[in-house]
């Protein structure tokens, strides 16, 4: 049994303190293969004993052995890392380099673009709305639902349009103070434009996310922000979907603090009340 398994497995006997230490290794194993049980403790906010009945709680004898598991895990991972790099040649090594790399060029093409009187604004729009309205379908689906969850996080009144069902309730209630944040890469969906027409005959504002101001929702749509998707690996990648939303996220939090910090507060209360989250 590997020394992760090992952990994985009296997880759930270990005590809060002993968790500490155990994440703390999982996280950062080859620092910790050749640090001592001080040095330990002080990264993960413990006491050195905390880390030595750790050991034993694992069913070593001490810390030394453990220590000594923990550099012979070390030891056989970068053995076997060593030996997949030597035996994958050509496309096959380097496909997952490639991945991110061209999502590396890509968020920065996206930062060069962004116009940042044209972000704030959208902030503002978004801030101030009576509710807002979030729209994305297919593979954009993912990236609207992330946001919409982490928008709702922070302010009141938002909605997303599933897949199926609920679009005219949904823009029936739209006024001339509303904001609508849609999504659309290729291919576009004729039904994301109908949205969209549909919500600006009902006065909201409209912000997109898409590949080029000229592309079918661009051309509807009051702020535009552009970005590439990565078809690098053969589908379509929407992590600069994500991180270009994030960027509402952060400039909302940043000039709505009190408003953020306050609906927060309450949020953290009910999940406390109701015991949502195991820690």
């Amino acid at each position: 049994m590997s020394f992760e398994q090992l952990i994985k497995e009296l997880y759930d006997q270990l005590s809060t303190g002993q968790r500490k230490v155990a994440e703390y290794l999982l996280q950062n194993i080859e620092k910790a293969a050749f640090s001592t049980a001080v040095q330990i403790g002080r990264e993960a906010d413990v006491s050195e004993t905390t880390v030595i009945r750790f050991a034993y709680a694992l069913g070593f004898s001490g810390f030394s052995e453990m220590q000594a598991a923990i550099q012979q895990h070390v030891l056989q991972n970068s053995s076997t890392r060593t030996a997949d790099s030597m035996s994958n040649t050509g496309e096959e090594a380097n496909i997952f380099a490639k991945v991110i790399e061209r999502d590396t060029i890509i968020l920065r093409q996206t930062l060069s673009q962004l116009n940042q009187q044209d972000l704030w604004k959208a902030v503002e729009w978004l801030i101030e709305a009576d509710q807002v309205l979030v729209v994305g379908y297919r593979a954009s689906y993912a990236a609207v639902h992330w946001f919409s969850f982490m928008l709702s996080l922070i302010r009141p009144n938002v909605s997303l349009i599933p897949f199926n069902g609920e679009t005219e309730e949904k823009l029936v209630t739209l006024t001339d103070k509303s904001v609508v944040l849609v999504t659309s890469f290729p291919r576009y969906t004729k039904e994301t434009i109908k949205v969209v027409e549909a919500s600006k005959q009902r006065g909201a504002r409209i912000i997109a996310a898409t590949d080029r101001v000229l592309s079918p929702v661009g051309r509807l749509s009051d702020l535009v922000f552009t970005t590439d998707i990565n078809i690098e690996s053969g589908h379509n990648s929407i992590a600069s979907v994500i991180s270009l939303l994030n960027l509402l996220l952060a400039g909302i939090e940043a000039r709505d603090q009190s408003n953020t910090r306050a609906r927060m507060k309450q949020l953290e209360k009910l999940y406390s009340n109701w015991g949502i989250f195991v820690e």
